[in-house]
């Protein structure tokens, strides 16, 4: 099963060139041994918070906002998709994803990814017993 391991991050300008070295280091041997266990989907950083732009539709208008539409300590850094048995080893990965993407530690989130050949319109229903 295909997860998604979103990453969230406090964003701290004092952090300096060399943590940020320090934490890309990492990610990148992540990257290495997720790649040669054969897991690896995807992977990619986000730009800081400030650059996000919010897209939402009210009665028809579109609204276009600067900066995330959350106001939280932690923003979405990056994110990693991996393929993994189950949850126990997604866990196992996520633990392992470096989440001091943006200066300040935070956290992963793990969702597993639907299907989307298996929804049955725009809404997904459960199957019946027939």
């Amino acid at each position: 099963m295909r997860y998604m391991f979103l990453i969230y991050s406090q964003e701290d300008p004092s952090t300096t060139r060399e943590e940020l070295a320090g934490v890309a280091a990492k990610h990148a041997s992540l990257l290495e041994e997720t790649s040669r266990r054969g897991v690896l989907r995807a992977a990619d950083p986000l730009a800081r918070s400030t650059t996000a732009t919010t897209v939402r539709v009210e009665d028809g208008k579109i609204l276009v906002t600067d900066g995330p539409f959350a106001e939280t300590k932690e923003q979405l850094a990056g994110y990693y998709i991996l393929d993994c048995r189950d949850l126990d080893e997604a866990v196992e990965w996520a633990a392992k994803i470096p989440s001091s993407c943006q200066g300040a530690p935070g956290y992963v989130e793990i969702r597993p990814l639907r299907d989307i050949g298996k929804l049955g319109g725009p809404h997904e229903r459960p199957e019946r017993d027939s």
